[in-house]
């Protein structure tokens, strides 16, 4: 040892010791390294470049909503599933039904269902009396198809019709079609291959209340909800859908709400009351020109906070994406 290090108490030595390793030996002190980080110049290339082959490496997307600070102390949300149990997976085709009709929604972009649907008045040998693709219209002697953007992103919705009706049987063999298509991955090799386009769901504050703006009609809006919380929600004593009613556009669900969730000890005690209890909820669909708007309000007039609106529409706006 070296004599000058001699009369040093050992925990001096130690820390000499060890700041001679974190400068040159077993690891690397990063703080010095931010510490005396200078800011460079942007890298510029040629303006001969093809612009075609550059991209960002990690876009940004524009954030849907509102910038909202929370009334109460942050509290991380519930995790959600990977997958929704009645999310339509790549490829995959389901049926949607509604008093309006029913369509099929299919797991993949509109640009990746076209050409099935060419195929399929090929095969079939249907007159087609008009075609536009800019449209997603095939209109035949039978009937018309209708292709257009899904609720959720990468996906889509086919409607057959005749005079406005929905046409079974060409519905029943489009749905044969596509999910034989399907299996043998030619739906969803393409669909991985294009981009989503679907437009998200929107949250804003209108007063002292939370809203959910989401960009389809009504009817669009009401059946894929009913279908997602018929699925979703269907756990006992947390979330669960009590009546959906058509007719009024308008659900009624048992919610454990955030705030019951994150109460403390104190507060438990203090409602006599140590587990956690549902709140009974009214979800309402209303119609606002091309978009609908989507309020939750309390059943048992109680009063429901902003966080508590806020989150049980983020957490349904989850199972639309």
């Amino acid at each position: 040892m070296n004599s000058a290090l001699k009369g040093l108490p050992l925990v001096a030595l130690v820390a000499v010791t060890l700041a001679g390793c974190a400068k040159d030996g077993y690891y690397h002190d990063r703080n010095e390294d931010y510490a005396g980080a200078k800011v460079a110049a942007p890298l510029k290339l040629p303006e001969t470049r093809d612009t075609s082959r550059y991209r960002d490496i990690m876009p940004v997307p524009e954030a849907a909503g509102q910038f909202y600070a929370r009334e109460s102390e942050f509290e991380a949300p519930l995790p959600q599933t990977m997958a929704s149990s009645s999310a339509v997976n790549a490829g995959q085709v389901a049926l949607r039904e509604s008093a309006a009709g029913s369509w099929l929604v299919v797991g993949a972009p509109p640009a990746a269902v076209w050409p099935e649907l060419e195929r399929f008045s090929q095969m079939r040998g249907l007159q087609v009396t008009n075609k536009d693709a800019s449209r997603g219209v095939i209109s035949t002697a039978d009937a018309d198809i209708e292709l257009r953007q899904g609720l959720r992103q990468g996906s889509s919705e086919i409607r057959c019709e005749t005079a406005g009706q929905t046409n079974t049987l060409c519905l029943t063999e489009l749905q044969s079609h596509l999910e034989a298509r399907s299996a043998s991955a030619s739906i969803a090799s393409m669909s991985a291959q294009q981009a989503p386009g679907a437009q998200s769901m929107e949250l804003q504050k209108r007063g002292n209340d939370w809203v959910m703006i989401m960009p389809f009609a009504i009817d669009r809006a009401w059946a894929e909800l009913n279908f997602q919380l018929s699925n979703n929600f269907d756990m006992q004593g947390r979330r669960e859908l009590v009546s959906a009613d058509e007719t009024s556009k308008s659900f009624v669900i048992d919610y454990v709400t955030e705030s019951e969730r994150t109460r403390g000890f104190v507060d438990s005690l203090t409602s006599l009351s140590l587990w956690e209890s549902t709140h009974r909820l009214n979800l309402t669909l209303t119609p606002q020109g091309s978009v609908t708007v989507m309020q939750v309000s309390s059943a048992e007039d109680e009063t429901l906070s902003a966080d508590d609106q806020r989150e049980l529409l983020d957490f349904v706006s989850g199972l639309l994406r």
